[in-house]
């Protein structure tokens, strides 16, 4: 059995915006913004994708409820390209996961996959938008707003212009969107087919979600179709502001319990991670692990594990959980078959940290280790002793647990009864 370095659990202060009331809040940004819009009679469809936002079940029924009470017809579009393998069964079954049903939602969702090809950006490149969608009187796109993890741009990220694009578009739009990236740049392959999508489709509004450090709701802004394009930079940039980060520059090893679509696009946030999905530093980010131990998969993903190739060794357990099909067909449609090649795994955590240590040349006792829940979840870490120093420099930063042996079960896997991250803060 190997001897791990000491921990420490560490709470980061991390600036905290949550809305106290996002249903309320989404129902009267919808008013000031769409209030005098003719809605009686009206069959309008609401875009939901397949991030797990915070609190995104009671803003999709205050979409909902503020449409019915107008008169509307409303329905539930999945809008996520090709995630829940490209099936319309898979696509409402991982809506569900994320808690967004027809019961929920107080609507019916219509997932159909077939779509229509409304015609070619400047480029040559053609267009496809969900048929439903098209046939819609009116439509309202519900996405989280936040940097891309493919790309890095002021301007797009992940958000209503690249779901109006890509979410739409199905599995047909979302890979004829990203084949067009690798030659002409994602900022300008989806922006464009955003632009010609918008163009045809009956786009009222976007409600743009943006969440805090700690992955809690901070702000709900409704933007007409006219103005995406012109809101949007602004939004990311606030998005890039409240994101949180790695808390040390300088690690040797991380390790992150849980990857998976609803945690981001590419199953941890490149943006945190400091590691783009081609294996190049992201310069956005502030901190970078030389090695990444990824030991799970989120239930919430279905079997999608794209992402488990950033890592650099895996447990035997997440290779398990990865359902080819589904995950080979995100890939595919993403064209980043770099981000499901899978690492180095192996059976226990004891193995998989002697060797993220080996490969940075450190006896495992002396590495300098963070474990995070998730690229979602900084606020509270475990970090080895060696951090300790840097820490107590540190105003943003809080050790509640002190130093400790890291505790191993008799077959090698990290200990339950004495987890750190699994215990309530105690000083």
């Amino acid at each position: 059995m190997i001897t791990l370095p000491e921990q420490m659990l560490v709470e980061a202060r991390l600036p905290a915006h949550a809305l106290a009331d996002p249903a309320a809040e989404t129902a009267a940004r919808l008013e000031a913004a769409l209030g005098g819009l003719a809605c009686a009679g009206r069959r309008v469809g609401v875009g939901v994708g397949s991030r797990g936002i915070d609190r995104l079940p009671p803003v999709v029924r205050a979409v909902v409820d503020w449409l019915r009470a107008r008169g509307a017809e409303p329905f539930l579009l999945p809008a996520m390209g090709s995630h829940g393998g490209a099936t319309a069964e898979g696509q409402v079954e991982l809506l569900g996961s994320l808690g967004v049903t027809e019961d929920s939602a107080g609507a019916p969702i219509r997932p159909a996959m077939d779509v229509v090809e409304l015609g070619k950006t400047a480029d040559g490149v053609p267009v496809f938008i969900s048929r439903p969608a098209l046939e819609a009187d009116g439509l309202v796109l519900i996405n989280r707003v936040k940097p891309h993890t493919d790309f890095e741009s002021p301007r797009l990220g992940s958000g209503l212009v690249k779901m109006a694009a890509i979410g739409l578009g199905k599995i047909e739009g979302a890979a004829t969107c990203h084949r067009a990236a690798q030659t002409i740049g994602y900022e300008r392959a989806i922006s464009e087919a955003s632009r010609v999508a918008r163009g045809r489709l009956p786009l009222w509004a976007g409600v743009a979600l943006l969440e805090d450090a700690h992955h809690r709701l901070a702000r709900v802004e409704v933007v007409p179709a006219a103005e995406i394009d012109a809101r949007e930079p602004v939004l990311l940039a606030q998005a890039r502001a409240w994101m949180p980060a790695l808390p040390f520059a300088d690690i040797d090893v991380l390790v992150v319990d849980e990857i998976g679509k609803n945690i981001s696009g590419a199953g941890m946030d490149t943006n945190v991670i400091g590691r783009g999905v081609d294996g190049k530093p992201f310069a956005a980010a502030t901190g970078r692990a030389r090695v990444i131990y990824a030991r799970g998969l989120t239930p919430e993903s279905h079997g999608n594990a794209v992402g488990i190739g950033l890592a650099d060794v895996v447990s035997t357990r997440l290779v398990d959980a990865m359902d080819r099909r589904i995950t080979y067909t995100n890939a595919l449609s993403a064209l980043t078959p770099s981000t499901v090649r899978i690492p180095l795994q192996f059976d226990t955590d004891a193995e998989c940290l002697a060797v993220a240590a080996r490969l940075v040349g450190k006896d495992p006792a002396e590495a300098r280790v963070v474990r995070i829940r998730s690229t979602l979840a900084l606020g509270r870490f475990v970090a080895s002793a060696a951090f300790a120093p840097e820490i107590d420099g540190r105003p943003d930063l809080t050790v509640l647990a002190p130093a400790r042996a890291w505790p191993l079960t008799a077959a090698g896997d990290f200990d339950a009864a004495g987890d750190l991250l699994s215990e309530p803060a105690r000083m």
